[in-house]
């Protein structure tokens, strides 16, 4: 321990004598000897930025952390040496490397999120820094790394999480703009996607997909509601005629749904049959908002819990005033989600299963309830004008005091024409940025800039090459490549289909390695036709 503490600003023990996280006070890698191994995970397991954003990292990098220090702690020559994972002074790659071992610690060392956040912060540890938002503004929220071990915990109650069944590689696959750009943030309930288009192309630098594309994913995995909140690029019967249903809840991108979008869309996933798949342009903003909302509702999240996890599955989620939006709806979606409950509990003990659990009287009592939460926000105590703010906690910096940030509470049908096609948003910056990655980038190295999206010459050892003949064939007859994970179904596609996904080839798979957990025996077996997270 000694020899430990010597070179680090602060050393947190997770296992008596055996794990530690260290800082280090210099940038000269540690050398293990014969009773200390070091490892680090910077040059390995990097956040691809759109920003400023810097973390936290996502699912398939904390999945490969935990392999990596499972392995790591069952390995016979590391057996009785002391394994210490040690980051830089650098304040962004140090809260991810304490992101990824507090996450472990809570899911494998069974520890509470205060239990694995406590070690990280005790004895003058420097203070971790807030994680921020993938917008080009200033910060204006901070996402504190206790909020993302919160979250981790909170996925884990509720059955989000299972590392010892998430499918890496599927993951890995899907959440590239080529393959589809989607991602699972509740199993078996919403899917998050970049919003499909009239047909597939590449367009500005990035592929773009037609409905047709997803529809054999969506059927093998229970999809059975696609919802919409972005300005109409496809017809929805392209997805209705297929057996789904098709909604739509618009509101412009970056802002914030009223109360009457919000409360359709509650509606909607409490009474859909399979999963939700949800997109906007990006399927990064106003997607992750309304499931934020459903999260916030259903499963006890707060609101900086339900951010931290649709960052933690999906990236640059929630934007801007979206954050501060939900912190506001926070109070009044616990309370609907306590009526919710009391409710259906109610009924089934009734041995009464209504079609639409909140009946008239009962919204009209939420809407109320909602007045109410907005004015009780708003009270402040004043004692001699020192004014004492009891809202449940204000994460907003002093220039949001002037007001800059005032809410959008346009619904659907007034907005429907605020969103020109023509017009680049937000959305369409953020999915040229996805698009434009080809190989990981550190966190340190920040967003791209516009400018670096738009083409320039480049040497043959470099990614992107000039167009050859044979190039050119290829993208004058492009087909979008979103690739179904496993065999079709024995019935046979549709025609519509058939032009698109059908012809799409499977995943093209290394042997699965499961992860070394601390209990195999209990390990479950996994589930072919499970469209979950915790694949």
């Amino acid at each position: 321990m000694d020899e430990i503490e010597s070179i680090s600003l602060h050393v947190a023990e997770f296992i008596k004598g055996r794990l530690y996280f260290a800082t280090l006070q210099t940038p000269i890698k540690p050398r293990s000897n014969a009773s200390t191994h070091f490892f680090s995970i910077e040059s390995e397991l990097m956040y691809e930025s759109f920003y400023s954003d810097f973390g936290p990292l996502n699912l398939a990098k904390l999945y490969r952390y935990c392999c990596k220090l499972n392995k790591k702690l069952k390995s016979y020559s590391l057996s009785k040496k002391k394994i210490v994972h040690y980051t830089t002074s650098d304040p962004r790659k140090r809260v991810n490397a304490a992101f990824l071992i507090g996450s472990y610690a809570i899911i494998y060392l069974k520890k509470s999120p205060v239990e694995a956040y406590q070690p990280l912060v005790s004895n003058n540890s420097p203070m971790f820094i807030p994680f921020r938002d993938a917008s080009f503004s200033h910060c204006t929220y901070n996402l504190t790394l206790s909020d993302c071990l919160h979250a981790v915990s909170k996925a884990l109650e509720n059955g989000f999480l299972d590392l010892e069944t998430f499918d890496v590689e599927e993951y890995e696959h899907y959440e590239k703009v080529e393959n589809g750009d989607l991602n699972w943030i509740v199993p078996n309930k919403f899917l998050a996607f970049c919003g499909p288009h009239a047909k597939s192309k590449n367009e500005n630098g990035y592929p773009l997909h037609s409905p047709e594309s997803y529809i054999s994913y969506f059927r093998k995995h229970n999809v059975t509601t696609v919802i919409r909140l972005n300005k109409k690029v496809y017809d929805a019967s392209r997805f209705s005629s297929h057996g789904f249903t098709h909604k739509d809840l618009f509101f412009v991108d970056g802002s914030t749904p009223s109360d009457k979008i919000m409360q359709e869309f509650l509606e909607i996933a409490e009474n859909a049959k399979g999963a939700i798949a949800v997109h906007c342009k990006a399927g990064l903003g106003r997607t992750g908002t309304l499931i934020a909302c459903y999260i916030m509702k259903h499963h006890h999240f707060t609101a900086a819990e339900a951010i931290a996890w649709i960052r933690i599955c999906r990236p640059g989620s929630i934007i801007g005033h979206q954050q501060h939006w939900l912190e506001e709806k926070q109070g009044l979606l616990c309370y609907q989600g306590n009526i919710f409950r009391a409710e259906k509990a109610n009924c089934k003990n009734n041995n009464f299963t209504p079609t639409r659990i909140l009946t008239r009287a009962a919204r009209k009592k939420d809407t109320d309830v909602s007045q109410i939460v907005s004015k009780v926000d708003q009270i402040r105590l004043d004692d001699k004008k020192g004014t004492i703010d009891i809202s449940s906690r204000s994460r907003k910096e002093k220039a949001l005091q002037n007001g800059s940030l005032a809410g959008n509470n346009n619904d659907s049908n007034n907005n429907n024409n605020m969103e020109s096609e023509d017009t680049v948003t937000q959305g369409d910056k953020l999915n040229r940025i996805k698009a434009m990655r080809r190989q990981p980038r550190s966190h340190t190295t920040g967003g791209m800039s516009l400018d670096n999206l738009k083409p320039h010459p480049r040497s043959s050892s470099q990614p992107f090459k000039s167009m050859t003949a044979s190039s050119a064939a290829y993208h004058a007859t492009y087909v979008s490549p979103l690739k179904p994970l496993r065999a079709p179904p024995s019935s046979p596609p549709s025609a519509e289909s058939s032009n698109s996904a059908s012809q799409l080839s499977p995943i093209r798979r290394p042997h699965k390695q499961p992860v070394p957990g601390t209990s195999p025996s209990k390990r479950s077996p996994k589930n072919a036709n499970s469209s979950s997270i915790s694949r």
